[in-house]
């Protein structure tokens, strides 16, 4: 097992594969939609794509974006802030690059919930009224995230290219499960995302005090199919298809012909597309952009992000659970973590997709939402960490119609509670589907057919939206 900074690679609910396999919900391959909505007709929406960056393991409020440095020293911890492009407002010290654009953010410091587990299923459902382990792993049950939930009701669908990716793996791909939270749930494996795959190698940079990794992102399809790498030929393609053909009487015992067969031919379109192709292939980028973006999992999974959008995909979720980029769970070590590796590669990563997209003239049309499980106790433990505290924690929104250089919402003194505006995961989700022309209010029916609301009972958070 990999360690960094004496920080274990596994998050701390130590879940494992037995586990997953015992509770019996490592297929996916749910049948014909149950879904019907009330969506009516589309709205025109801010945003074309959305760009969310879930940061696993919990991102510490008080040691990033919500710093209380006149609390005592075992609540302000052991960072300095430092001034920002927006007048008044500060951020960690070791955040530079994202200090000098904070103009362009939008801080959202009261994202407040009870969901103290470690996956993103309150984060990309909006939905935290589960138990820990009732709702910890995928299975067809599930709310649908919000990137299926767009590909449901045909936003921005396309022939040539899959409507919603997830980077650079599933959730709990590090340790061989998969969390809930990206599936399309009860709406049906047919709105599952499109995941890519990693294949992370081990080295270290001579001059630098950061670990990188070289690797490869491509496209994985169905997560049922054989592996598909970029490098394929058509005759290749072809060749494997004649394979998932003859898996067709194993498969029926998974699974519905109609959602596997979706799923398949979804699968091989898109890889044959050379518009998807073209999309996925990292090496036609400008040696000096990707270094800017960081020549490890994290800076290619950004990356390839905005080139997916820029291609025309409306959703791409990055997760950073996946070996390379470690996570966010620091109950040990925090400062240290934080300091020489989690802080400088969000730092240089974010800043560099913001920018990059604002150059390039995307940044309107294109809404990037950065958030994790929840935020980290104000006390710091014995072991130099912070542990979960879903009470208090941050998001931040750029472009896609959401108003630039402001913070929204303030904590108590300690960063403990929010002192006004709390936000749920279900307003963030709420915003979201605002801001891409899809009615917050829709509802579809749950795999029980009741009629369910996409945003959980989440509203728009108004005061973050830009000026129409």
């Amino acid at each position: 097992m990999l360690h960094v900074l004496g920080h274990k690679q596994t998050a701390c609910d130590g879940l494992t594969r037995r586990e997953l396999l015992r509770a019996g919900s490592l297929s996916l391959l749910g049948g014909a939609s149950l879904a019907q909505s009330s969506f009516g007709t589309p709205s025109s929406g801010r945003a074309k794509s959305v760009i969310l960056i879930d940061l696993f393991g919990g991102p510490s409020h008080i040691d990033t974006f919500d710093l209380k440095p006149d609390a005592p020293s075992e609540i302000r911890g052991e960072f300095k802030p430092i001034a920002t492009s927006l007048p008044g407002v500060q951020i960690c010290e070791y955040l530079p690059l994202l200090a000098r654009m904070m103009h362009k953010l939008c801080t959202i410091r009261t994202v407040s919930h009870g969901y103290n587990s470690h996956n993103p299923y309150a984060v990309m459902t909006g939905y935290t009224g589960g138990s820990d382990r009732e709702d910890y792993y995928a299975k067809p049950s599930n709310h649908p995230s919000m990137g299926s939930v767009c590909q449901h009701f045909g936003i921005g669908r396309r022939s040539d290219l899959p409507g919603y990716v997830v980077l650079p793996a599933y959730p709990g791909y590090s340790q061989g499960l998969r969390r809930a939270g990206p599936y399309g749930g009860y709406l049906g494996s047919q709105y599952d995302p499109m995941f890519s795959t990693c294949d992370p190698k081990f080295a270290r940079e001579v001059n630098a005090d950061r670990d990188f990794y070289d690797h490869t992102l491509r496209p994985m399809g169905d997560p049922m199919l054989p592996k598909l790498t970029g490098d394929m030929t058509i005759n290749a393609l072809d060749e494997r298809r004649t394979l998932v053909e003859q898996l067709d009487s194993q498969a029926r015992l998974l699974d519905s012909s109609r959602g596997m067969s979706v799923r398949r031919r979804q699968a091989f379109d898109i890889l044959l597309s050379p518009t998807a192709r073209r999309a996925f292939d990292l090496e036609r980028e400008p040696q000096a952009l990707r270094d800017r973006y960081g020549r490890n999992l994290f800076g290619s999974s950004a990356m390839l992000a905005r080139r997916l959008v820029e291609a025309g995909v409306t959703f791409v979720t990055i997760h950073t659970e996946s070996k390379g980029n470690g996570h966010w769970d620091t109950h040990n070590n925090n400062f240290d973590m934080l300091r020489h590796w989690l802080l400088p590669y969000l730092d240089r990563c974010l800043s560099a997709l913001i920018q990059d997209l604002d150059d390039r003239g995307l940044l309107e049309s294109t809404l990037i939402m950065v958030n994790g499980d929840m935020g980290r106790t104000p006390r710091v433990n014995k072991a130099a960490g912070r542990d979960h505290w879903p009470q208090c924690g941050f998001c931040l929104f750029a472009g896609g119609g959401t108003k630039p250089g402001i913070v929204f919402g303030s904590s108590d003194k300690s960063a403990a509670y929010p002192k006004d505006h709390p936000v749920s995961p279900g307003d963030l989700c709420a915003t979201v589907y605002h801001l891409l022309g899809v009615d917050p209010e829709a509802t579809v029916l749950d795999h029980q057919s009741r009629p369910t609301h996409i945003s959980q009972g989440g509203s728009v958070i108004r005061k973050v939206l830009a000026a129409t």
